[in-house]
């Protein structure tokens, strides 16, 4: 019965492999898009921005608090339970 099974089911054996791949890319994506590592890599460059002068504090307070907000998202996807 398992040889009769595979013949039936072989014709599937592209979308398996497909869904299996999209299903691979789609962790991948996820891992790097919840990954604090840039976003701090970020807060770093946008001190180093506002020490240097390159920007005002008004630029500096706006885009820190989108970082700090995305830093809490990632947070809260980590760790839904707190």
């Amino acid at each position: 019965m398992g040889l009769i099974a595979k013949l039936v089911t072989s014709p599937l054996l592209p979308v398996r492999a497909a869904l299996w791949v999209a299903e691979r890319v789609a962790q991948k994506a996820e891992a790097e898009y919840y990954n604090p590592a840039p976003v701090w890599a970020a807060l770093a460059e946008l001190e180093r921005r506002l020490i240097e002068g390159e920007i005002s504090q008004e630029t500096f307070d706006r885009e820190e608090d989108l970082l700090l907000d995305r830093l809490r998202e990632i947070e809260e996807f980590r760790n839904p339970d707190r």
